[in-house]
């Protein structure tokens, strides 16, 4: 399996005609740009990489985030391979076998990026019984008439992207092996406020209601064409109090969603970060914002860094949940896209973190890295990942599951002696 990096003329055309007034999010989007900018030759890895890692399970569809359920179990969000085929997986950790929660959850094919790339189930956060996903933009936006650009599509697969769905299901319908399915009538009752109950037919129910239904577009209109529109793409979620944070990885923003009401209300606004190869690329690059986790009463939430994706800019934020103040808490990273608190025996906080690549341009692997304190220096654990998008720990076992959006893949890495900092709200 074998492909080659590619950046075309118009996808620089459009990085530098940026507006002034349009976020650069407008023309990377976080797995459009990773899907066109980036992919791996399996066998290409250096024999030098550090590769602790055995292969868990394989042939999932797009896998990009993972959490760990209550009875331990894996739970998997799957963007798809087509239009309504995001599915939520349930894993054994111990041998990998899978079967399937939730299938027919709204996902596209999205062609923002120039290749086509899915979009769909993204972000997991898991309270209780209860399961909150976040769905991506899917085919909610088209390419414009002129680089850069972008319209609403008229006629998108579902009536759901850009949105978060709150399913509630029993212990027993975790352990079974026949999962649930939503059909395409399903999402347009949900869309209409409907409360749906789904069967197994195994005498198994779910539950499934529309949590919070984000704008798909939001108005960005530049001089040569008014109607131009900037497309969200929800891409974590985290749990803590009455509420539930999102951050969208397109309008570099967090959400805040009530659980009562579903009301949402935007509680931090990224600033671009400088771009240190300028004049290649644009002067100012998006943040990406794309994953998000409770500690010590705050949140921790990794910027990717758009295009050109320069080494050492991407890093970790904290965020006040009170006044969405951001601030640096682990900096000098490249196309950041995970982190994970963790408690040492003694007690102690450290820091996992997960970087998509160490060289997008280079095509270098991605890096899993151990941060005994933010100001490091940081442990590698393992630098031969190929496309990690999400990571889980099991603090029984000290094993560490990672997604592979391209390969399909979970890759297991051992790392013995940590525990999960935030306790029963796991979330990615």
């Amino acid at each position: 399996m074998k492909s080659s990096y590619v950046v075309t003329r118009r996808q620089q055309e459009c990085l530098h005609s940026v507006h002034p007034a349009i976020p650069a999010s407008t023309y990377i989007r976080l797995l459009i740009a990773l899907a066109v900018l980036l992919t791996f030759t399996l066998t290409s890895v250096s024999v030098k990489a550090q590769c602790p890692t055995t292969v868990l399970a394989s042939d999932l569809r797009a896998p990009t985030k993972i959490i760990l359920s209550q009875n331990g179990n894996l739970l998997v969000a799957e963007q798809g391979n087509g239009p309504n085929t995001g599915r939520i997986s349930i894993l054994d950790p111990s041998n990998g076998e899978r079967r399937t929660l939730l299938d027919g959850l709204p996902s596209a094919i999205n062609n923002l990026g120039g290749e086509p790339a899915p979009s769909g189930p993204s972000g997991l956060a898991m309270r209780g019984r209860t399961l909150f996903i976040a769905i991506g933009v899917g085919d909610a936006a088209l390419l414009g008439p002129f680089p850069g650009t972008e319209l609403p599509n008229p006629n998108p697969s579902s009536p759901i992207l850009s949105s978060v769905l709150e399913v509630h299901f029993s212990a027993n319908a975790e352990k079974t092996a026949s999962g649930f399915t939503l059909t395409e009538a399903d999402q347009f009752a949900l869309k209409s406020g409907a409360e749906l109950v789904l069967d197994n037919g195994k005498g198994d129910r779910l539950t499934i209601k529309l949590l919070a239904d984000f704008p798909n577009v939001v108005p960005a209109p530049r001089p040569d064409l008014p109607d131009n529109t900037v497309s969200s793409n929800p891409f974590g979620v985290a749990v803590h109090s009455n509420l539930l944070y999102v951050v969208d990885a397109s309008l570099n923003l967090t959400w805040t969603v009530e659980l009562n009401t579903g009301a949402t209300a935007v509680l931090t606004r990224f600033a671009s970060l400088p771009n240190p190869l300028f004049p290649f690329g644009p002067p100012a690059i998006d943040p990406v914002p794309d994953s998000i986790h409770l500690f010590g009463g705050q949140f921790l939430v990794t910027l990717l860094s758009g295009f050109p994706f320069p080494p050492g800019v991407a890093q970790v934020r904290i965020v006040d949940p009170h006044t969405g103040e951001d601030k640096p808490f682990i900096t000098g990273l490249t196309s950041a896209i995970d982190v994970l608190p963790v408690k040492t025996p003694g007690g102690g906080n450290e820091f996992l973190t997960l970087e998509f690549s160490t060289d997008q341009l280079a095509q270098a692997p991605g890096r899993l890295q151990l941060f005994t304190s933010p100001g490091g220096p940081p442990v590698v654990i393992a630098d031969c990942l190929v496309t990690p998008t999400s990571m889980a720990l099991d603090p029984k076992t000290g094993s560490l599951f990672v997604t592979e959006i391209f390969t399909g893949r979970i890759i297991e890495v051992a790392v013995a002696g940590i525990s999960t900092n935030s306790g029963k709200q796991l979330s990615r």
